[in-house]
């Protein structure tokens, strides 16, 4: 039986967020992959709820995007949040499927890509996150490249994180960048960061020290008709960072491993950081709980000044 195809794509918005866009108050959108896939239950509820009311305290509203039984949510009420902290077979959905969980009336959490597209969708300008996918070490035979990077190019919206993802090629993934456009902005340092780590031995394309500063170029870029995203690296705090140095060791170690056991595709990103997380005794889950909310922080502070 074909199902009858509706001309409204089905968007909800949670009671805070429909009232922050009536009202014209600063949202930050948050991804929620992170939530299903990057911590347990009920570690990621908590990370969740804590991230979103840092934000609020900013002055700004937070909206966790997620597509669920097939609806995509603007920001998610409390007891959604906590259903999808508990889910087990929600997709990852990225530019790719996004579409295929909606029409499919899937349950799907956002990757950086799929989250820009409804950040988009819904007028949200300022995104948070962890860390942004890039060009996979090795990418000249295997050729993968994460769809964040192509987004990133695509899609206005300013997306803050700690920098990719260290077990990237991270001089490939800023050359992409540079490629397509994507103005790359460390805030507080000329250094670009590797995520758990406050450093990644290379220079920054460009460097800002406010979130006014930051907000400023971006209505510059819209000013003069310039599409696509803007990244903004914020270097985890230095008390909550693992060292690059000592972080290299095990993030050659975990791809010895995830080659060993001949693990490709969408699968070596989860294994290389369940393996790092156990290499490292869990600390880089702390790092990485830190570094986000960090990045929510400095987020709600730019949609603030844009506002």
């Amino acid at each position: 039986m074909t199902r009858p195809i509706s001309p409204l794509l089905p968007i909800v918005y949670s009671q805070e967020v429909a009232a922050a866009k009536q009202r014209g108050a600063p949202i930050v959108a948050l991804e929620s992959t992170i939530i299903t896939h990057g911590m347990p239950y009920p570690g990621n509820i908590e990370m969740a709820e804590s991230v979103e009311q840092i934000i609020r305290d900013q002055g700004a509203v937070p909206a966790t995007i997620a597509v669920i039984h097939g609806t995509l949510h603007i920001g998610l009420e409390k007891d959604q949040l906590e259903a999808l902290a508990q889910t087990t077979d929600a997709m990852k959905v990225s530019r790719a499927d996004i579409a295929f969980a909606i029409a499919e009336r899937r349950t799907g959490a956002t990757t950086v890509a799929a989250t820009m597209i409804a950040a988009a969708r819904a007028g949200i300008r300022v995104f948070a996150t962890g860390g942004i996918g890039g060009v996979h070490k090795g990418a000249e035979e295997t050729f993968d490249i994460s769809a964040d990077l192509t987004e990133l190019a695509k899609t206005g919206v300013i997306v803050v994180c700690a920098g990719a993802k260290a077990i990237l090629d991270i001089p490939k993934t800023l050359e992409v960048l540079e490629t397509n456009g994507v103005p790359v902005v460390t805030f507080g340092s000329e250094e670009f960061p590797a995520f758990w780590s406050r450093s990644s031995g290379l220079a920054s394309p460009l460097s800002l020290n406010s979130p006014a500063a930051i907000a400023n170029f971006q209505v510059t870029r819209e000013q003069l008709g310039i599409d696509g995203g803007m990244l903004v690296a914020n270097p985890v705090p230095e008390a909550d960072e693992i060292p690059r140095e000592e972080m290299e060791i095990y993030i050659n170690r975990a791809i010895s491993h995830a080659e060993r056991d001949e693990v490709t595709g969408k699968a070596v990103t989860p294994y290389l950081l369940g393996d790092i997380f156990r290499l490292t005794d869990g600390r880089s889950l702390e790092t990485n709980i830190a570094l986000v909310r960090n990045n929510a922080q400095l987020a709600a502070e730019i949609a603030v000044a844009l506002s």
